[in-house]
């Protein structure tokens, strides 16, 4: 079992930056693939990023370039550093884990573990 909590979520102008939390708890020795989920208004569901447990990560083309996701294993922490915001980045943020499945160098569509997100708006 892993019990993951995420933080940051924030509403902030096009063209701005968040940086999103997560906090893991739990079985962490276990995760093979950490990343972020989001669930966008018109259920436009979609993992934005995913790294490996050895740091191999991978990004949506709608990010790419503008995300990064990172770790710091020690501290069992997920981040994910959004730079140039749109307003098509509006959408709740889940935090997310894969206990099953290994690194395959794409996004994975199906995920473990879930926090309980944290909603990011857009606006001007």
């Amino acid at each position: 079992q892993v019990t993951l909590q995420e933080s940051g979520g924030d509403t902030v102008q096009p063209g701005g930056s968040l940086r999103l939390t997560c906090a893991a708890s739990g079985m962490t020795s276990e995760i093979l693939v950490s990343g972020w989920y989001r669930r966008a208004p018109g259920n436009r569901r979609e993992t934005v990023a995913a790294i490996s447990d050895d740091g191999r990560v991978k990004y949506r083309d709608s990010v790419q370039g503008r995300f990064t996701i990172s770790r710091d294993s020690a501290k069992n922490m997920l981040y994910l550093q959004m730079n140039n915001v749109q307003p098509e980045d509006t959408a709740v943020y889940y935090c997310v884990t894969n206990q099953r499945s290994a690194w395959r160098g794409t996004l994975p569509k199906t995920w473990d573990y879930w926090g309980q997100g944290t909603q990011v708006t857009v606006s001007s």
